[in-house]
């Protein structure tokens, strides 16, 4: 009977523990699922070390944000195989720009400045070394003593000096270079040649933000108009005149270095709120009209443009300009007659300024005989043949409405709901996520705040956003301090360009498969918001990120934003470029598989050392 008990009590015990096994692998197995769902595995111990006992979890101590003048890098401890080590280039090619090649550009037919087009190197002649600084480079004067003076070692070429010597563009005092603010056209400086514009056009009230430079020089039209919250994109060519596009950046002025020739402008249509051509010797009546066509195509409805120079008031300046009055004349009608064609209004012609106002919608201009472009196609650009044919407006509910919507003044455009996201023009962007998305950026850009505590300080003026979606990151750190080139990739799931414009804001179209229009060094910080995952099936993360070290300015500082995988693969490739790197948690925690990993570039020059001291 006692035997009977035992064997039901034993029996009964291991049915618990059967049950209580059964239970516990059930659970295990849940949570595994669920780990493993969330994205949370590997990598994450990197994470984690960082935040672990941290009462500000995102809170990187031990990178150099500072500008170049001491303290030490702390080397990033690296537990995986040896990443490969990428070498310097020869110091020749300091101030390299693959697109823009001068060697290459020669190969091509000068006609329409093909040859000053961009024309990047096949997969076999790509550098896969790292760009070095010339020796003696300096970190930037900040803002605004920088639009004055560059370091004379960061671009040392003085020729623009000499050519332009009379013309009060720049001068070499010492060690650096001092930009007193003239111009061909504005020899009583930029100021001065900016009120005179300002009589004619609003420039005050903040209705024009945005504005095009068509050869810039230097840029100092756009670097005077920032004091009036004006932001200008300035292009010039990379031609005889040396390092023009580079001593804008430098100075901290938005440029890039671009040309009108054949393709058309990596902008969208209706971008500007003004374009400009001070002496920029663009032959606005040749090609039927069409470099006119194309300012149209990328001017908003009741936009300026304005022409200084040849052939205004040729009457009294053709002796000065050494040109014959028959040739200056028919120059001039013939930019009339395209004016007219264009619909734009005449406002003043004073001097040798004339300003022209784009009309407001296509009711204004009834029964003019153009030859007018596919609309679909006014925002496909990127590699696109210019056509002499005119931009069809949107259209407008009534005569005196404006075409594809009115802007608010600046800045309260920068978070008002701009008319493409109002008018659904973008599949997938309803005002709601319009709203969402900005607040989402406000939450990330104050966690960068607490990684790199300098961001908004002024040490990091011309920043970059290489994957801007509607510009979030850039209108959330919008400052007088810094600008910020919004990048949106030819490849991107939706074309929001014309909307970051909207909102008062500058950008680009570019495919990262390319080098960009830009000279080395010239970005203090670059955020990189999903590229590699964007680009993971399109090339090589290594040509990107090589790219990046370029334009990177030294102890510049890069923000990936990127799923974990992604970002351990990036690590370990830049662990090789003279980076250094911290990989932090997402501002929501661990769980979240998104992660952010900040780098810094180190300190080191042509024929010197990685260093963090000089």
């Amino acid at each position: 009977m006692m035997a009977t008990k035992t064997n039901s009590a034993d029996g009964r015990t291991r049915s618990s523990i059967q049950i209580f096994i059964v239970v516990g692998l059930c659970c295990f197995f849940y949570i595994l699922g669920a780990w493993q769902r969330s994205g949370f595995g590997k990598g994450d111990s990197i994470a984690m070390q960082i935040t672990k006992g941290e009462a500000e979890c995102n809170i990187v101590s031990n990178l150099n944000f500072e500008s170049h003048h001491g303290g030490e890098v702390v080397a990033v401890d690296e537990s995986e195989s040896k990443p490969k080590s990428f070498k310097p280039c020869n110091p020749r090619y300091t101030d390299y720009t693959p697109c823009q090649d001068q060697k290459r550009a020669m190969t091509f037919p000068r006609e329409n400045m093909i040859y000053r087009e961009r024309h990047c190197p096949p997969e076999g002649e790509k550098l896969h070394c790292l760009i070095p600084a010339p020796k003696g480079y300096v970190t930037p004067f900040p803002w605004p003593k920088s639009r004055d003076y560059v370091p004379y070692a960061n671009a040392p070429y003085k020729s623009l000096t000499v050519e332009k010597a009379i013309q009060n563009w720049i001068q070499y005092e010492g060690n650096v270079f001092r930009f007193p603010g003239g111009g061909t056209q504005f020899p009583q400086g930029a100021d001065k040649y900016i009120d005179q514009l300002a009589s004619v056009i609003p420039i005050k009230n903040g209705m024009v933000r945005t504005a095009l430079d068509t050869g810039c020089g230097v840029a100092s039209w756009g670097a005077y108009l920032m004091s009036r919250n004006v932001l200008a994109m300035s292009f010039a060519p990379r031609d005889s005149h040396e390092a023009q596009v580079q001593f804008a950046l430098e100075r901290g002025v938005p440029a890039v270095i671009g040309v009108l020739g054949t393709v058309k402008l990596p902008y969208p249509s209706r971008a500007f709120d003004m374009a400009h051509c001070s002496r920029c010797l663009i032959q606005w009546g040749s090609n039927d009209g069409m470099y006119l066509m194309e300012v149209d195509r990328v001017l908003r409805p009741g936009g300026y443009w304005v022409l200084s120079g040849p052939p205004i008031n040729w009457r009294n300046n053709y002796k000065a300009w050494q040109r014959p009055k028959e040739e200056l004349q028919e120059e001039q009608i013939k930019i009339e007659e395209i004016a007219k064609l264009l619909c734009w209004e005449k406002m003043s012609e004073k001097g040798e300024i004339a300003i022209w106002r784009k009309r407001v919608n296509a009711d204004s201009c009834r029964g003019r005989k153009a030859t007018f472009c596919n609309s679909v196609e006014a925002d496909d650009v990127w590699y696109k043949k210019m056509e002499a044919c005119v931009t069809p407006y949107p259209d407008a509910g009534s005569s005196d409405e404006v075409a594809g919507g009115e802007l608010k003044a600046f800045p309260e455009r920068l978070y008002s709901v701009p008319p493409r996201v109002a008018s659904g023009s973008i599949p997938g962007v309803s005002v709601e996520t319009y709203q969402e998305d900005n607040s989402k950026w406000k939450k990330h850009v104050n966690a960068y705040k607490k990684v790199n505590k300098i961001i908004d300080s002024g040490r990091y003026r011309n920043i970059m956003d290489m994957n801007a979606g509607l510009g979030g990151f850039a209108a959330a750190l919008e400052s007088s301090k810094l600008w910020v080139m919004n990048v949106v990739p030819t490849i991107a799931e939706k074309n929001t360009l014309g909307v970051i414009y909207e909102r008062g804001l500058i950008g680009i179209y570019h495919d990262w498969c390319e080098g960009f229009s830009t000279y080395p060094r010239t970005y203090d910080l670059i955020h990189a918001h999903g590229v590699f995952s964007l680009y993971k099936d399109k090339c090589d993360a290594e040509d990107i990120l090589l790219e990046m070290d370029r334009i990177l300015r030294p102890e510049g500082a890069v923000i990936f934003r990127d799923e974990v995988d992604v970002l351990i693969k990036v690590k370990k490739i830049v662990s090789g470029m003279r980076w250094d790197t911290k990989m932090v948690d997402h501002e929501d925690g661990p769980l979240v598989p998104e992660k952010i990993l900040v780098a810094v570039k180190q300190y080191w020059v042509a024929g010197g050392n990685s260093t963090s001291t000089h």
